[in-house]
């Protein structure tokens, strides 16, 4: 493109390189935090109701009563959504560097402080707790606008695709960890505090220093948090914000220069030039805004509102889907450190199996078939797998291994379709000024999804039959019609995917029109065909 900068030309054009690989580490640390630290809470909440809600007299352990158990799993959620509107937007007024090392303070303070909940009552302790899960998630949410935008912006054109779904293919690793270390934890306090099931002594069935076990965890999310600040804080900032957004053409050739180790010319005069286009100032609310790019974020809001509905129901309420199959023993039948480790053990083998895998085999073939045909395959498949869970969900119930592997491969084409392109697309089609916002605003429409998921799906997951409802629930539509409805918002996230556009293989200023100068090529460098 002639009117393209030359400091941008480096980059879209740059091999690959060490700081590539460097940029994909720093930014996906954050993303390994963010999942450990939003995933973790599912493997202790069966713990804190034993722990905080032991009930001598019950034939059954305790229980987080319905409203805290939606609180502490959800809380976090409100937080994250909240923290992506607001530093996108900081993130587009101030520049991602100067924001990006404030997300991880508040991740590592927020991680610690958790552990640390407090109360002299049960509701102290877990005001306390939902308190620190809002901020942390607040911290979390940052970290998605922010990840992508900068990944995106230092990615060349090849390969820009794989690099932002390798950064968010560290969620994978986070979840997993998540899942060893509770694993490790629980056996240790095993092995340390023999506890006998809860059937045959309720009282001692819980061990006092139970109380360690679920401070461990959520602690342990501060120390890959930590290992990157320092990385963090020396990256320089992106190019396409100090040109493009900042418009200081010295300041972005230097910074590249010594990023790309070669020498580059500052064109402030094509800056200045490239800033007074009219494709270079209209605002987020503006016609010209919703005439472009529109329908290209309803596209990304929506499908990723629908995805995370169906991805965080079945994420968060893995236990009870396992309780339900016969896959973990009944709870009476426990002691609460061994309970622990079974969910956690649980957890960890549909992370290896299906979550992880689903993850890279995105980062393998997304800049080779696109976002476009990856994102409508795995929506296409989600709902195939949803119905063949739910439809002959009896036979399930004596078909465990059966159960289990469709149960996987749900996840493995979640995270090999919508739940990684969902997060690529908003970072390359928007324009440089309003890239992280937009972004921000399509992740908190994924998080509202979330909530719905998680939120809906611990009650429409209670028993149709009285006496297999969870304490304090009433009877709702059971586990097999959850799965249908989950089925059909995927059918849903399929028809919203064709408003988004394919942006493989163009530089990112093609996608968007900053650059161009005649509006006749704007009008067709983002037309709204998937390619």
């Amino acid at each position: 493109m002639a009117n393209q900068l030359g400091v941008l030309n480096a980059l879209d054009a740059a091999k690959t390189q060490w700081y590539h690989f460097t940029a994909i580490v720093i930014a996906g640390m954050g993303f390994f935090t963010d999942a450990y630290d939003l995933f973790s809470i599912s493997l202790i909440t069966k713990l804190l109701g034993r722990i905080y809600y032991f009930d001598p007299l019950s034939p059954k352990p305790g229980t987080l009563p319905p409203r805290i158990a939606a609180a502490v799993n959800g809380v976090a959620f409100c937080g994250t959504l909240t923290g992506q509107l607001f530093f996108g937007w900081l993130g587009d007024k101030l520049g991602r560097k100067r924001v990006y090392g404030l997300t991880l303070m508040l991740m590592v303070i927020c991680s610690i402080a958790s552990g640390l909940s407090f109360g002299k009552s049960p509701q102290g302790v877990m005001a306390t707790l939902c308190f620190f899960r809002f901020w942390l998630g607040f911290g979390i949410g940052g970290d998605y606008p922010l990840s992508a935008t900068i990944m995106s912006e230092y990615a060349n054109k090849k390969t820009r695709g794989a690099f932002i779904a390798a950064v968010f293919a560290m969620q994978g690793f986070g979840i997993l960890t998540g899942g060893i270390v509770a694993l490790i934890v629980s056996a240790a306090f095993d092995h340390a505090y023999k506890a006998h099931p809860y059937f045959r002594d309720r009282e001692h069935s819980t061990v006092p220093q139970a109380d360690y076990i679920w401070r461990i965890i959520l602690m342990f999310g501060a120390i890959p948090a930590l290992l990157t600040y320092y990385w963090r804080m020396k990256m320089p900032e992106t190019a396409r914000y100090t040109a493009l957004v900042a418009r200081n053409a010295k300041q972005a050739a230097a910074d590249m220069s010594k990023v790309l180790q070669v020498d580059l010319n500052s064109e402030q005069e094509k800056v200045d030039k490239i800033g007074t286009e009219p494709s270079n100032s209209f605002g987020l609310f503006s016609k010209e805004f919703a005439k472009r790019h529109g329908l290209h974020l309803l596209g990304t809001t929506s499908t990723w509102f629908l995805l995370d509905i169906a991805f965080y129901s079945s994420n968060l309420f893995q236990k009870d889907i396992f309780s339900a199959i016969g896959w973990l023993p009944k709870a009476e039948t426990m002691s609460a450190t061994h309970e622990v480790y079974r969910v956690a053990k649980a957890q960890t083998l549909i992370a290896l199996c299906g979550t992880v895998p689903g993850y890279w085999f995105t980062v393998a073939f997304i800049d080779h078939i696109g976002r476009f045909a990856i994102q409508l395959m795995g929506f296409f498949f989600m709902s195939v797998f949803m119905f063949a869970l739910a439809i002959p969900y009896q036979h399930w119930k004596t078909h465990n291994a059966g159960f289990l592997i469709m149960y996987s491969l749900t996840f493995f084409f979640a995270n090999f379709g919508p739940n990684a392109t969902t997060f690529v697309v908003p970072a390359e089609i928007f324009p440089a000024r309003l890239r992280s916002t937009c972004h921000g605003i399509s992740a908190a429409a994924g998080k509202a999804g979330a909530i719905v998921g998680s939120f809906g799906f611990l009650y429409a997951a209670q028993s149709t039959h009285e006496d297999k409802v969870d304490k304090g629930y009433h009877t709702d539509i059971g586990v097999k019609n959850a799965l249908l409805v989950l089925g059909a918002v995927n059918c849903l996230g399929m028809l919203f995917t064709l408003l988004v556009p394919e942006p493989r293989g163009r530089s990112l200023e093609e996608i968007t029109g900053e650059n161009e100068e005649e509006k006749g090529q704007q009008q067709a460098s983002v037309g709204n065909v998937p390619v």
